[in-house]
């Protein structure tokens, strides 16, 4: 399997993983949880995975995205463009790095929703799986648009 096609892999099952239906059980809000830190941990391996695709022609040996994505990292105009994104708070490799953090921080990053009648919702929060499929497609169009510059080196 190319590169390319692991990353498009990845990013596909993040995706499946996070449309899935939790059920209505008394198992379901973990089962929630467990689906939108599945897919997640899916999305930082698809990260990882289009780091290495799109490096491809360094032959680096290491692709961690906290060591290529760092402002000390390889100077290399894919990474710049990452790290350029990074830095954006709107886009989704803020927003995902964010939720990276949380992920693999004690606290994990789903969270339970709170279903006490007597609380008065001031907001709706929206949701870690509507977050997450909005940058999993915000995501598939940046990677388009890199692996065009990406090939034309």
């Amino acid at each position: 399997m190319s590169a390319q096609s692991r990353t498009n892999q990845l990013l596909y099952q993040a995706e499946l993983l996070a449309t899935l239906s939790a059920g209505d059980d008394e198992h379901a809000t973990a089962r929630q949880m467990a689906q939108e830190e599945g897919a997640l941990a899916l999305f930082e391996l698809a990260l990882e995975s289009l780091l290495r695709e799109v490096t491809e022609h360094a032959r680096l040996s290491e692709h961690a995205w906290r060591i290529l994505l760092a402002e000390d990292g390889v100077n290399l105009a894919e990474l710049q463009r990452l790290r350029d994104l990074r830095a954006h708070p709107e886009s989704w490799l803020h927003w995902l790095v964010a939720q990276l953090e949380r992920l693999h921080s004690d606290d994990g990053a789903a969270r339970r929703t709170a279903h006490n009648p007597a609380m008065i919702a001031v907001g709706s929060p929206v949701n870690l799986r509507k977050q997450l499929l909005d940058n999993l497609q915000a995501a598939k169009r940046e990677i388009g648009a890199l692996r065009e510059t990406s090939l034309e080196w």
